[in-house]
């Protein structure tokens, strides 16, 4: 079998990767490259944005009447893949590929036009508030709820795992406006400013020394009405179609395939007895192995991304990427670990610029170990490996 993308891939590819090496701001890619993991600096990822909308890129994969490229599937895979693997930030993924899709989808005329270009352009950062305490997995019970007191609706509740919600504008929320129907018909999709009266942030302390998630607090939170998108009690409908519109990316595929390389790069340059350590067969077999595994899983989000038709529930089939990407990602980091040994130790406060330099301590090392802690988590996100297992189970195999 060839696994090839065509030629007009290939120039694509190439397109992208040049432009994206003229554009990315060098202090960018490089807080990127410490900042480790799959969270971008959030002040970042607003720059970048910026960057990208100058060339019409920030938005590619919403419809050509909303401001995107009318890309393939394909080439949305590929350009995706360039700015992971050139360190480039995320985009503010919770307007451009979470919020912004619903509100183009089932807006109001009013809120496509006071919200999307500001998506486009990067105008401020989106906080997404589904999580509850005791909820994350089932947003079908969360408690935040919304009543309505003529034209506005009164919030209250609380939210969690926030990301970044401590330099949020705006932020998108499932309430709960009717708590005597069927838990999922009762569930409506808010977008709220952030600096409304009542709303409290508290950042979350991390493992890895960060503290972007964050706690939200609403008492008595006042949202005008036009700010209810869509129809009151769609919001579960609404969720789950911002889940599902982007199938692949729980997979974790750019991230593996970045981190993949740089553990093959590091295996290039440790010695071991005056020999590199892809050279031992310990790592060897390590190294092919994960190899085999991660060309695996990008063949397996290309086939989904062809719409390739599946014996079992194409949800199912997401479940599986998230299962496998997730547990590349905590296998490779460990990988990392093992390969650096000692020098997996060194840290430095993220927010520290001036690093001495020094041959004993290449560039890979540095906060080596925080970025496995944080992987640790990449099981529990976005739908717990329980949750995922229950899904497959249920959907396709019918147990």
């Amino acid at each position: 079998m060839d696994f090839q993308f065509d030629d007009n891939l290939v120039e694509f590819r190439q397109m992208v990767r040049e432009a994206v090496k003229q554009d990315l701001p060098a202090d960018i890619r490089e807080g990127q490259r410490r900042f480790g993991g799959n969270q971008s600096d959030p002040h970042d990822s607003l720059t970048w944005t910026k960057i990208l909308a100058k060339r019409g890129w920030s938005v590619p994969h919403w419809p050509v009447e909303y401001g995107g490229q009318n890309w393939s599937p394909m080439q949305l895979f590929v350009f995706q893949d360039e700015l992971t693997r050139a360190f480039a930030p995320d985009t503010c993924w919770g307007g451009t590929h979470m919020c912004g899709p619903v509100i183009y989808t089932f807006g109001s005329e009013a809120q496509k036009e006071r919200f999307l270009p500001a998506i486009i352009n990067g105008d401020f950062y989106w906080a997404q508030g589904f999580s509850e305490p005791g909820n994350g997995s089932d947003l079908a019970n969360l408690r935040t709820s919304a009543t309505r007191k003529g034209d506005v609706y009164v919030v209250n509740g609380q939210k969690i795992w926030t990301s970044c919600a401590w330099m949020a504008e705006w932020g998108f929320f499932l309430v709960r406006t009717d708590p005597t129907v069927k838990p999922q018909r009762g569930i409506s999709f808010l977008l709220i400013n952030m600096k409304s009266p009542g709303i409290t942030v508290r950042r979350i302390p991390q493992i890895n020394g960060e503290a972007e998630l964050c706690e939200v607090f609403l008492d008595n939170v006042e949202v005008p009405v036009e700010n209810m998108v869509g129809e009151e009690g769609a919001g579960w409908t609404y969720a789950k179609f911002l889940l599902d519109h982007e199938r692949t990316t729980s997979s974790f595929i750019y991230f593996n395939k970045r981190d993949l390389r740089i553990a093959q790069d590091i295996a290039a340059n440790q010695m071991l007895d005056g020999v590199p350590l892809s050279k031992h067969p310990r790592f060897q077999g390590r190294l092919a192995q994960l190899e085999a595994e991660v060309t695996a899983l990008e063949w397996s989000v290309l086939r989904v991304l062809a719409n390739e038709q599946f014996q079992y529930n194409e949800t199912a089939a997401a479940s599986v990427l998230k299962v496998a990407g997730s547990r590349l990602q905590q296998t490779i980091s460990e990988l990392h670990l093992d390969l650096l040994g000692a020098q997996s130790i060194r840290q430095f406060p993220f927010e520290v610029h001036d690093r001495p330099n020094s041959p004993l301590w290449p560039d890979v090392t540095e906060n080596a170990n925080q970025r496995a802690l944080i992987q640790r988590a990449s099981t529990i996100y976005g739908g717990t490996m329980q949750v995922q297992k229950n899904i497959i189970a249920k959907l396709a195999f019918d147990l």
